[in-house]
């Protein structure tokens, strides 16, 4: 089994992946306490390393065949600050050195979107030029912007992959094709499908804060036999359940419920089913298990609704991930 070493990992939407296409991951990093906790609650058996990536020492990085890696995003994203000058941007150069480090055969680097719009370009240049350039042989890179709800994740959510293959192995790779949707084989999984069997009001597992004006500047509702909108980090931004009343549009940025009727947002437990935390992707074949404590790596106590919803709002698709790992030469020989 090809071995790999992962990155700003999170709570293991990557890592999941990975396993599932045939990996064992080595080693694991994220500075997110509770992160740690859930990803260890998951996949127990990955050596999970919590603090500053930069605080690794190149001689710290196992060998691997393949490298992974989600860092941060919130500079470019539509949900983020998107400030393109701050030091979170150009953590990929973390990456850069882990992957001149360990020069494994393969590397697998996500990121929104957004990456690509005109403000941010010179940083995707930047990332191609340092993957490419990395380590004795250097890789061929390739990217792409991919749509979950094209390989089996119920919600839209497009990421931007980077791919490189050693430069010395003489192979290069191909994007997968799409697993669901109009052109392929699966129809799109739909909201209703992946939750069912979850009550319709959880007690406790969701935010029930006011939907304030910001909330309502936008239609946050889709129906059942749909696919959601995008699951976000911040649990006020959540998208709303089904069982919502629909929303109508008032004028420019306003948006009011069609009924008096009870509305909530996707539970955490909910929002982990609508990220592909299923099944295969899980030590136990069930849902995602969240720890019942949040702890600081200082020791202080944390709001556990809030980290619960951040790190699954953070994560990687497990399936999307598959796909893009499967679809990886065979060159571990």
């Amino acid at each position: 089994m090809p071995k790999a070493v992962s990155l700003f990992s999170g709570c293991g939407g990557s890592d999941a992946g990975v396993i599932a296409a045939g990996f064992d991951v080595v080693m694991a990093n994220d500075i997110i306490a509770y992160a740690r906790d859930a990803y260890l609650a998951n996949l127990p058996k990955t050596d999970y390393v919590l603090g500053d990536v930069a605080k690794i020492e190149d001689s710290a990085f196992p060998s691997a065949e393949l490298l992974v890696g989600c860092y941060p995003c919130q500079g470019f994203s539509q949900g983020g600050a998107r400030e393109a000058d701050r030091r979170i941007n150009t953590l990929y150069l973390e990456f850069a050195r882990a992957l001149r480090a360990i020069q494994p055969k393969a590397f697998i680097a996500e990121n929104v979107s957004g990456l690509r719009r005109s403000t941010y370009k010179h940083l995707l240049d930047d990332q191609i030029v340092q993957f490419s350039s990395a380590g004795e042989h250097g890789y061929d890179v390739v990217w792409q912007e991919l749509k979950a709800h094209e390989y089996g994740v119920p919600q839209e959510r497009k990421r931007l992959v980077i791919v490189g293959i050693r430069r010395d192995l003489g192979v290069r790779y191909g994007f997968p094709a799409p697993t669901h949707g109009p052109s392929a084989d699966q129809p799109y999984l739909t909201i209703g499908k992946a939750l069912e069997g979850l009550p319709e009001w959880p007690e406790g597992e969701y935010c029930d804060d006011p939907f304030h004006w910001y909330y309502l500047s936008r239609n946050r509702r889709r129906g059942a036999d749909e696919i959601s909108k995008t699951i976000v980090s911040h649990m006020r931004h959540m998208p709303l359940h089904p069982v919502s009343p629909s929303l109508k549009r008032i004028h420019t940025d306003k948006w009011e419920f069609e009924e008096d009727k009870p509305a909530r947002r996707f539970s955490y437990r909910e929002a982990a089913r609508l990220q592909g935390f299923t099944g295969k992707y899980l030590k136990h074949g069930g849902d995602f298990v969240f720890p019942e404590a949040c702890t600081h790596a200082s020791g202080q106590e944390g709001n556990l609704l809030r980290y619960r919803y951040k790190v699954i709002g953070n994560a990687v698709p497990p399936p999307l991930f598959e796909a893009v790992a499967k679809a990886l030469p065979d060159v571990w020989d």
